[in-house]
């Protein structure tokens, strides 16, 4: 599926606004969302999703977190998760975890 970046930013707002304040969201959810389940449909659909996010963030509508801290749009690798705007500043109370399963191996 060829999900424009107005379908994307729309349904990554959404399922961010949904989960909460305080709650993350990986972004493999807003590409299973609109490519479905088979990792065929949702695959590509990662980085036209991690463009859209970095977009969202240098606007002030997402942040983008990793290890449960906020990092620059503009200089970050690995595994991320995106939260409303302000969450996980203080590096704690923004989980996530267990949320979607992903990224609970980390053996912290």
């Amino acid at each position: 599926m060829n999900a424009n970046p107005a379908e994307i930013e729309e349904t990554m707002l959404r399922l961010v606004a949904e989960r909460g304040a305080g709650k993350t969201i990986c972004p493999s959810e807003v590409a299973r969302a609109l490519g479905g389940a088979h990792p065929d449909g949702w695959g590509p659909l990662m980085q036209p999703v991690r463009r859209v996010a970095v977009r969202l963030a240098h606007e002030g509508r997402v942040a983008i977190l990793r290890k449960g801290r906020p990092v620059d749009p503009d200089d970050f690798r690995g595994v991320y998760r995106l939260a409303l705007p302000g969450e996980g500043a203080a590096g704690e109370g923004v989980s996530g975890e267990g949320a979607s399963g992903a990224g609970n191996q980390s053996g912290m």
